[in-house]
Order: C-alpha cells, then sequence, then structure tokens
C-alpha cells in the first residue's frame, strides 16, 4: 500500500491520479475534509480507504499497525504563504512531518514529502539546494526549510528513502479549492471568463509592470517526477522542482488569452504589505535532479497553459 497525505488537494490528488494511471489503486488517502469540495478532487480516482489528517497523526504516536507500506506521498501541510500564525505552521507543516519521518524509517518505507522554492526568499542567493542561497522571508516558507535542515540532519543514518521536493509555482488541474493561494494562471482563466480583463501586479522594486518572474511548473510533470522517485528507492535527498526556466506573469497571461482568443492585460498598485515578503523571481536550478538520472522534459508556460486550459474550461472530456 502507499499513502498519499494531502490527497484530497492539489499536488496530492495528482500523485494519487499519477499511481492509478501505473495501475496502482492500493492507496490509502490522508486529508482534511473539513474544507468538503475538496472531494471533487477525488471522485475520478481510485483508492483503497480514507483517513482523516488528524486521526491519522494520532493513529501513528499510538503506534498502529497500517501494514506494509512502500511510500508515503506526504503532500499535506498548510499551503497558504500569507499566514503568519507561527505556531499553528510549525505544528502542521514540521512537527507533523517530523512524525511521519520517523514513522516511515521505522516502517521502512519511501517518504516523498512536499518542500517548497520559498525557502529561497527573494532569490538573491540563486535557487540551488545548498544552505548559502536559503533564506525564508515568511512563517510559510521557514516552516519548510527548518523540515528540510532537519531531513539534512537525518539522512546520514536513513536506511530507507527520504526525499523531499521543492516546487516552485505550480498549477494546474485539482486547484481550485485554495481560492486565493491557487495559480496565476486559474486566476486570469476567472477573470477573462467574468471581465475579459486579466489583473497583474504593476512595477515593483526593479521589475516593470507583470516583468516579475516565476518558474511557473504543470502539476502533472511534479507528479510525474514522484512517481519517477519512488521506482528509483536508492535516490534520497532535497532537489528543486521547477522547468529550469522563469517566465514574467506577462508571458503566462499572454498564453491565457490567446488560448481564449480575446482578452487584455490590466495592471494594479504592488500591494503594500507584499513589498517585504515577495518573491519577484523564480528559477529551479535542476541540476541536482538531472544528475539524479530524471531526463524527461517539463512543458513550458504554452504548453502547460493550454493543457490547464483544456481541462478547467471542459474542452477536453478526456483530460482527467
Amino acid at each position: 500500500m502507499k499513502i498519499v497525505t494531502g490527497g484530497a488537494g492539489f499536488i496530492g490528488s495528482r500523485i494519487v491520479s499519477k499511481l492509478n494511471d501505473m495501475g496502482d489503486s492500493d492507496i490509502l488517502v490522508v486529508d482534511d475534509l473539513r474544507e468538503g469540495i475538496k472531494m471533487r478532487n477525488l471522485a475520478n480516482v481510485e483508492i483503497a480507504d480514507f483517513m482523516d489528517a488528524d486521526d491519522f497523526l494520532h493513529r501513528l504516536k499510538m503506534g498502529e499497525d497500517f501494514g506494509d507500506i512502500e511510500a508515503v506521498f506526504h503532500m499535506g501541510a498548510c499551503s497558504s504563504t500569507t499566514e503568519w500564525d507561527g505556531r499553528y505552521l510549525m505544528r502542521r507543516n514540521y512537527e507533523y512531518s517530523k512524525e511521519l519521518l520517523h514513522w516511515s524509517a521505522r516502517n521502512n518505507s519511501s517518504l516523498i514529502y512536499a518542500s517548497s522554492a520559498s525557502v529561497y526568499g527573494d532569490g538573491n542567493r540563486g535557487f540551488s539546494e545548498d544552505a548559502a542561497a536559503e533564506y525564508p522571508i515568511n512563517m510559510y516558507a521557514y516552516s519548510k526549510y527548518q523540515f528540510d535542515q532537519y531531513v539534512r540532519r537525518f539522512l546520514p543514518k536513513a536506511k530507507a528513502q527520504v526525499v523531499g521536493l521543492r516546487f516552485f509555482n505550480v498549477y494546474g488541474p485539482h486547484e481550485a479549492h485554495k481560492g486565493s493561494m491557487a495559480s496565476v494562471a486559474f486566476h486570469a482563466n476567472n477573470q477573462i471568463n467574468d471581465t475579459g480583463a486579466i489583473r497583474l501586479f504593476g512595477a515593483s522594486g526593479n521589475n516593470a509592470a507583470g516583468e516579475q518572474k516565476r518558474d511557473f511548473v504543470y502539476v502533472d510533470d511534479c507528479a510525474d517526477v514522484a512517481a519517477w522517485l519512488f521506482e528509483n528507492p536508492d535516490i534520497s535527498g532535497v532537489f528543486n522542482l521547477g522547468t529550469g526556466k522563469a517566465e514574467t506573469f506577462n508571458v503566462l497571461a499572454q498564453s491565457v488569452i490567446d488560448w481564449h482568443g480575446r482578452g487584455v492585460i490590466e495592471y494594479i498598485p504592488f500591494p503594500d504589505h507584499l513589498k517585504n515578503s515577495y518573491q519577484s523571481f523564480t528559477e529551479a536550478d535542476l541540476s541536482n535532479l538531472r544528475a539524479a538520472g530524471y531526463t524527461a522534459p517539463f512543458r513550458d508556460v504554452r504548453e502547460g497553459v493550454f493543457a490547464y486550459l483544456n481541462w478547467l474550461n471542459g474542452s477536453a472530456a478526456a483530460a482527467k
């Protein structure tokens, strides 16, 4: 059996779908469904069982036997980069992850968990998986950074696979429940449908309007990497997961406009509350992932946006 925490969420549900594509439905999904709309992300997948996230943690601590667990894909966490309740974030993103790390180690199960490119802060130190490049500038990033540090100290004595994936700016199917934290592609599509205009941040720092750049990576490419790592259990470490090429918000917005065949871009003033905690540039250094043996290409922004909007707007009924 495999366990996917956050399995009703964005990336987690796509990993479940990927496992199904590989012929595997012996999956325990762990999540918090108080936000019941997330059940839609599980409507078209096959799983063996579901368990509430808090119940799962309690059973881990009580030493419950879950049987033969090949791997845990730990995607469950608070993913809000604007959350500043440090006590909550450290409990949910750090302590929960530590419990799962030690439980996986005792059971000789692979652990593939979600880290975040937010650990690189403003990016002035680069984007390689190295302590010299890491400087979190918000509480969410700090919670992810601290668990990565804990894993690095743990790895020399680890007997089973442990992998952290530093997701860059992920977009794609099954993110609607994230609300304001959903991707720019998601919001841009809605804005075109509603008003015909995509709203982007105006000029900030040294960036012209809409010229802030991010490494936008399609969610199914991320699921492919997670599945490949599971199939290569001798690989451990912390790896960046992006495309390796930053694109501007203007390029992404124009891709949405091109898909619809209509629309304009409007710029709004850059919010004051984000000025000291916003990443204006991200670009994954994929050297370590490629050196580990992952050779598959990643979708570029236009290709990914078109695939996503086909799914999002219902014009690709075969898409899952």
